[in-house]
């Protein structure tokens, strides 16, 4: 009897954790705190509402940030040796104009970094973009890349772990 009520004690705690999609991000830089790539609260509904997993408007991998209400989307030219990542919306497709100087592109293997400026898209406003670019020599090896997305957006700072897949991949 002892045992039953002792595992159903277990099962209640275990089915209290909240549940997300991923894993949570650290900070991009270690004294800083910062959003989770992914929101704890997600439920099977959300995470179907923006399908992060497939490939995204511009063809590339999506990740979330933060809360829900921004997406990356992180594309890489292997001839040119660049990448652009993509600030986007709630809904994963619409571009998000953010107020940032720099975005910093972690890259788990081979281990680089990349800071991407921002390239800002026709008719967005002065002081924002949704589009920032950078280059890097193994950006040009023909691999799927993992690794984390980072900036400060409004003061507010954001992180969001990427992993490219086949079907999420663009050459």
């Amino acid at each position: 009897m002892w045992h039953r009520i002792g595992y159903l004690a277990i099962l209640t705690a275990v089915s209290a954790l909240p549940l997300g999609c991923g894993k949570a991000t650290p900070p991009a830089d270690p004294g800083s705190t910062s959003e989770t790539a992914t929101t704890a609260g997600d439920s099977p509904s959300d995470e179907a509402a923006h399908d992060h997993h497939g490939s995204g408007p511009h063809g590339g991998t999506i990740a979330e940030w933060g809360d829900g209400n921004y997406h990356i989307e992180f594309t890489v030219d292997h001839d040119k040796k660049e990448t652009v990542v993509y600030i986007l919306g709630g809904d994963a497709k619409t571009a998000a104009p953010v107020k940032a100087d720099k975005v910093i592109l972690s890259i788990n293997e081979p281990a680089f970094q990349v800071e991407l400026s921002p390239q800002p898209l026709e008719g967005e406003a002065e002081g924002t973009s949704s589009s920032f670019v950078g280059t890097h020599d193994n950006l040009g090896i023909v691999q799927e890349f993992a690794g984390t997305i980072s900036a400060e957006v409004d003061g507010t700072p954001f992180a969001g772990e990427f992993a490219e897949t086949a079907e999420g991949h663009v050459h």
